[in-house]
């Protein structure tokens, strides 16, 4: 499993968010990967397990609007931004629940 796992759930259906790509990036702006997720809306294989991400302050960039756009669904955030500091190399879990004019996330496990 990646350092770095995060999944959408489009709380506007109650199902998973499949098919949102996804960058992980330093907040420098430098992209460190990216992905798109699943049918479950998981990405668990963000970075691949030789991978280990310094201690440091990094975001998930949720391409929210392309999603919405497929399903012809009006939305108001063409793209969503979580900003996170990692104090460890441990495992971080960064969901996004997600509907067409808002959003939560928390630190999952």
């Amino acid at each position: 499993m990646s350092q770095i796992t995060t999944h959408v759930l489009d709380t506007s259906s109650g199902k998973p968010a499949s098919g949102i790509k996804i960058e992980l990036m330093h907040t420098s702006g430098k992209t460190i990967a990216k992905g798109t997720t699943n049918n479950d809306g998981r990405i668990g294989d963000l970075l691949d397990k030789s991978t280990s991400l310094d201690p440091g302050k990094y975001k998930l960039v949720f391409f929210t609007g392309e999603y919405f756009r497929r399903k012809n669904i009006e939305n108001f955030y063409p793209f969503v931004e979580i900003t996170f500091e990692t104090t460890d190399r441990e495992h971080y879990h960064v969901p996004l629940l997600l509907n067409p004019f808002g959003y939560s996330t928390y630190r999952g496990s």
